[in-house]
């Protein structure tokens, strides 16, 4: 190819490319135009006159009025007649027909009524919030009221079965509340305090059942060593402790406040089952002797001291409390799943409802 045709060539390219970018141009424009009579179109022919209008009860003849075309206005309407309601300005722009370049210029003139805005949370006063928990409270105990047992005769605590408790007015769980709570002792339930105690058992149950339940007779020690009074020397005579397994339930007993049953000896790491099953025969509880804790006024350093006690249910205690106030039995408390169902059955017999303060070295966390 000689110089002449390479010129030609160059020409020819460059031709081509000067057309294809006219082309591109003129396609842009004659586009943006399409878009500019469409968007003229829908908001009328002539020039509209825009005055301030809520979209939830602007009406058919407003919106022509404002240049609105007649299919955008009737979409509006249909989409307000399907139960929408505006309630900012924005949502106005998700109505069929109109355009972002159409709400751009309406958004100044859009208002929306006081009763369409969203409304505010309301929360409850104190004195609200303090009506509903003494509401509250009386309907719990009427419904406690209405769970009075009424006996038809005499019966012992320690034979006693959950259909007889069923039938004279327990619920299941009161009544297998009441069965695990004797069994748990070596000697049941001996008197009625130990009854009183039961978590199962409120106090007006009780008041109920005081003529009609045969406690077991007492049964002598016949030589047995108490744990809750004997010392490290007493203990070590016993066959099968040795010194520090005896140093080991006296410390236990301190943090317990004493024992309720010997089983407790049990869930010492350095009791063995072997070993437990060697001097448990040697062994007895009087579970009169151990101390309570008042669960609606002790602080929290007192409950953290008690080995049956975690850190989250001691929380949920301290709130729950500083909320209502306290409980009136432990019923109350294992209906609001404070504890686990084991913890509860451990803690019962520890737990003191009192309604006066005692006296606390420690104030609350």
């Amino acid at each position: 190819m000689d110089r002449g045709q390479r010129v030609g060539a160059i020409v020819v390219v460059v031709v081509v490319l000067a057309i294809t970018l006219a082309i591109t141009i003129f396609n842009s424009v004659k586009q943006g135009a399409i878009e500019s009579v469409v968007d003229s179109t829908k908001m009328g022919a002539s020039t509209p006159t825009l005055s301030v209008f809520d979209p939830n009860t602007v009406s058919y003849e407003e919106l022509l009025a404002m240049g609105f075309d007649k299919s955008v206005a009737v979409s509006i309407l249909k989409y307000r007649a399907r139960g929408k309601v505006f309630e900012i300005a924005e949502e106005f722009a998700l109505c069929y027909g109109v355009t972002d370049s159409m709400f751009r210029v309406l958004r100044p003139y859009i208002t929306i009524g006081e009763q369409f805005r969203p409304k505010p949370k309301s929360y409850a006063t104190d004195s609200k919030r303090d009506s509903l928990q003494q509401l509250s409270r009386q309907r719990w105990e009427q419904k406690i009221a209405r769970r009075v047992p009424h006996p038809f005769e005499r019966f012992r605590i320690d034979t006693v079965g959950i259909d007889y408790l069923q039938s004279i007015g327990f619920t299941y769980r009161q009544a297998e509340g009441l069965i695990e709570y004797r069994n748990r002792g070596a000697e049941g339930i001996r008197n009625m305090a130990e009854l009183s105690d039961c978590w199962a058992v409120s106090p007006e149950m009780a008041d109920s059942l005081a003529r009609y339940v045969i406690f077991p007779e007492p049964k002598p020690y016949g030589g047995k060593v108490e744990i809750n009074s004997a010392d490290s020397t007493t203990l070590v005579a016993v066959r099968g402790i040795g010194p520090k397994t005896a140093a080991a339930i006296v410390e236990y007993r301190k943090l317990l406040g004493g024992y309720v049953s010997i089983n407790q000896l049990s869930e010492l790491k350095c009791v063995t089952s072997e070993n437990f099953a060697l001097f448990s025969q040697q062994i007895c509880c009087d579970s009169c002797v151990f101390s309570k804790i008042d669960i609606n006024f002790a602080p929290a350093s007192e409950l953290e001291r008690h080995p049956y006690m975690t850190r989250g249910a001691i929380n949920r205690v301290i709130q729950l409390r500083k909320s209502k106030g306290g409980w009136k039995s432990f019923e109350e408390i294992v209906e609001e799943n404070i504890f686990t169902k084991e913890q509860a059955q451990s803690l019962a017999p520890y737990l003191h409802f009192g309604t006066t303060p005692l006296e606390f070295s420690e104030q609350e966390d």
